[in-house]
């Protein structure tokens, strides 16, 4: 397992307690802290776990606004808890973090609800984050990192390919 899908892992379980424990942001450090010593104590990369998990919560509520608008058939408390925990890490990496190229946060996501979802959290986690890649591209929000130039040096964006 490489160190930054390690540490997207560790989020997402630190994601989903503060979730599961009403939100509760006051404890987010220590519940970092005790998923770091329980998962990956030698782990190397922990800015990026609170940078990840700080970045969600900080932005949580237009995230929440996202998945609601992306998937207007499950009211948001209907979503698993692992789903919804899984979108909202996928989409702040996907919207708000500059340096994470869309096709990574997207795939990331897939994998982590296709180890810790249901038999269909990879198919919807993959909708869903589709749907709003497509409305960025639609709106002219692509990222730099996820501009490539083609042959004739014009910038185009790289479209993310999944599986599912």
């Amino acid at each position: 397992m490489s160190n930054r899908h390690l540490a997207r892992t560790i989020a997402m379980q630190s994601l989903y307690q503060w979730d599961f424990c009403g939100k509760d942001s006051s404890s987010v450090p220590e519940t970092i802290a005790a998923n770091l010593r329980e998962f990956a104590p030698d782990f190397d990369d922990r800015g990026f776990v609170a940078d990840l998990v700080n970045g969600v919560i900080s932005r949580s509520e237009d995230i929440d606004r996202l998945i609601v608008a992306f998937a207007p058939q499950w009211p948001l408390d209907q979503i698993t808890n692992v789903d919804r925990n899984v979108l909202r890490l996928g989409i702040f990496e996907l919207k708000f973090s500059e340096n994470i190229p869309s096709k990574v946060a997207i795939n990331e996501a897939i994998e982590l609800a296709k180890g810790f979802g249901g038999e269909s959290s990879g198919r919807f986690v993959n909708g869903v984050l589709g749907a709003v890649y497509k409305d960025m591209v639609a709106k002219g929000e692509v990222k730099e990192v996820d501009r490539v130039e083609s042959p004739s040096g014009d910038p185009v964006e790289e479209v993310p390919v999944s599986d599912g």
